[in-house]
C-alpha cells in the first residue's frame, strides 16, 4: 500500500503547529497503525529528520494510550478498536490520511500527537478509589451481587481512560470517563460507604479540569473503543444530585467545614 499522510506536527506546548505531509510507501495492510508510524519514524530518522511523537505503551489495546484522531474520527474508522489495534487494511491504497492529536481544552498538546492527559489522573485522584481496607481477598460467593449489577460494573470496568470521548464530544466534556470510573465503584457492596463523596468529588474535579458539560449527544459512546454506554453517565448525575442535596447536612452534622 502507498499512502500520504497529513499529520500534526508541533515542537512544543507554546509553539505554532500544523499538518505536514508524508509518504508512507510499501506499507503491508496487516500492519497496525501504530507499525505503519514506526515504519514512518525510521524512514525520518535515516533521512535526518525528527520522527513524529506519539503515545504508546502495551499496543493491545488495554492501557488507553495511543489515543489520536484519524481522518477526524477518535482511534480511526473501526468501531470498539483502540488506534493499536486498527489495522492498515481499513484503508485503501492510495488513500490520504489526516492525524492529529485529541482537540480539546483540557488536554494541551506536548508534542504533535502526544497530550497532556493529566487531567483524568486528577479525577480519579479526587475519588476513584475505596479507601477502608478489606483485609485479605475474599471469597467472591461470599458477597451477594446481582448478575446485573456485577456485569454494569465490569462493563464500566473496561474504561481504559485513553480520553476518545473528550475528543469526539462537540463540547469536549469528560462525562463518560467519570461516570465509568464512578458506576464501576458505585455498583458494588464494597464501593458503597463512599458511593455519593466519590460521585461529587470526582465530578468537582472535573468541573475544575475545564472540561464541557454535557448534553448526551453520544459521540463519546460512538468513539470509545471499550463500548462504554452513556448509561453511566445517568448513574453518575443520579449519584451526584443525591450527594449535592445531601453534602450540607453532612458538614452541619460534623460541625461544618471549621
Amino acid at each position: 500500500m502507498n499512502l500520504t499522510l497529513q499529520v500534526w506536527r508541533q515542537p512544543g506546548p507554546e509553539a505554532d503547529g500544523g499538518l505536514k505531509e508524508y509518504q508512507a510507501s510499501d506499507i503491508s495492510p496487516d500492519m497496525s497503525f501504530l507499525e505503519m508510524l514506526d515504519v514512518v519514524n525510521e524512514r525520518l530518522i535515516e533521512a535526518g529528520d525528527l520522527p513524529i511523537a506519539f503515545d504508546h505503551d502495551c499496543r493491545e489495546g488495554i492501557c488507553g494510550s495511543c489515543g489520536m484522531m484519524i481522518n477526524g474520527v477518535a482511534h480511526g474508522p473501526s468501531k470498539a478498536t483502540a488506534t493499536c489495534q486498527l489495522h492498515m487494511r481499513s484503508f485503501r491504497d492510495g488513500d490520504t490520511i489526516v492525524i492529529e492529536p485529541w482537540r480539546a481544552r483540557a488536554f494541551p498538546v506536548i508534542r504533535d500527537l502526544v497530550v497532556n492527559r493529566g487531567a483524568l489522573d486528577r479525577i480519579i485522584a479526587a475519588g476513584g478509589f475505596i479507601s477502608a481496607p478489606t483485609g485479605s481477598a475474599q471469597d467472591a460467593n461470599a458477597i451477594p451481587v446481582s448478575k446485573q449489577d456485577s456485569d454494569a460494573a465490569m462493563d464500566a470496568a473496561a474504561c481504559i481512560g485513553c480520553g476518545a470521548c473528550v475528543a469526539a464530544c462537540p463540547n469536549g466534556s469528560a462525562s463518560l470517563f467519570t461516570g465509568a470510573k464512578i458506576s464501576h465503584l458505585g455498583l458494588l457492596p464494597q464501593g458503597q460507604p463512599e458511593r455519593f463523596r466519590r460521585a461529587l468529588n470526582m465530578v468537582t474535579q472535573m468541573d475544575l479540569e475545564n472540561f464541557g458539560h454535557c448534553t448526551l449527544f453520544g459521540e463519546c459512546q460512538e468513539a470509545c473503543p471499550k463500548q462504554i454506554s452513556i448509561d453511566v453517565i445517568s448513574r453518575m448525575n443520579r449519584d451526584f444530585l443525591r450527594a449535592a442535596v445531601t453534602a450540607p447536612s453532612d458538614r452541619a452534622a460534623s460541625g461544618g467545614d471549621g
